[in-house]
């Protein structure tokens, strides 16, 4: 186990490593103001965290992230639930989901500012309404795989309704919930860049948006990987462990 684990590790630093060789050949290869190499990049980046703006953009632009992460998710699960318990629920508003799954999220954007204004509730609501109908059917489907059988069972041993829902109902449930989760994360925070590019006056995408202006693509990788580092570090330190931790309870089973 030990061993599987230490090859997992060097094989991740080892394409790492082949990724970042490559980006310097082809820095050297390139105008240093189109691709800059990835030691003026770090540089960069070390220069913005001095500076300070740096910090304060990503804090503005994770709690965005995690206001409307949080509200589609809570929103998104309720409603996929239902949706795959009762099909009376699922007939009425398959068509209006379908219709939000298709929807293409700069519409919504935009609508969204028009008819609330630039402010950050628009912000928040026009990711939240991006991420909402995938987060549906994620819990949909994990609601129409939950085994019936079990849950008679429960009901024939009158086991207390809170008992059954946290160890029968919601544990087939959540991998489903963390695969929403999962592609949650990622879908939400480029989402919110595009959104602070449109209408914020601060944040990531705006700063993104002004280096654009000044063709400062240092500057714009240099943020980009502040912002993916920090996404994969919540990936790795919270989501992962717990996937780790809900599978074993599976694989217990």
């Amino acid at each position: 186990m030990n061993k599987n684990k230490g090859w997992t590790v060097w094989l991740r630093v080892a394409s790492a490593v082949v990724f970042v060789l490559i980006w310097q050949t082809a820095s050297s290869f390139s105008d240093s103001d189109i691709l800059p190499a990835p030691l003026r990049v770090l540089s960069s980046l070390f220069d913005h965290l001095h500076q300070g703006e740096l910090v304060s953009d990503l804090a503005v632009t994770l709690l965005r992230v995690l206001v409307s992460f949080t509200l589609a998710m809570s929103l998104g699960v309720a409603l996929g639930v239902i949706m795959g318990r009762y099909k009376k629920w699922d007939v009425a508003l398959d068509g209006v989901l379908l219709l939000a799954l298709n929807l293409p999220a700069l519409v919504t954007i935009i609508l969204c500012y028009l008819w609330f204004g630039l402010g950050e509730f628009a912000a928040i609501l026009a990711v939240a309404i991006n991420k909402f109908p995938i987060v549906v059917v994620n819990m949909r489907e994990g609601a129409r795989a939950v085994d019936v059988d079990l849950l008679q069972v429960s009901r024939v041993f009158r086991i207390d309704w809170r008992r059954n829902l946290l160890k029968v109902y919601l544990p087939q449930l959540y991998p489903y919930l963390l695969a929403s989760a999962r592609s949650g994360l990622a879908l939400v925070w480029k989402i919110v860049l595009v959104v602070e590019l449109l209408g914020r006056s601060n944040g990531v995408g705006f700063k993104l948006g002004i280096f654009f202006q000044f063709f400062d693509v240092t500057s714009i990788l240099a943020y980009s990987f502040a912002f993916i580092a920090v996404v994969m570090l919540i990936e790795y330190l919270l989501i992962a462990p717990l996937d780790r931790r809900l599978m074993k309870w599976r694989s217990s089973t």
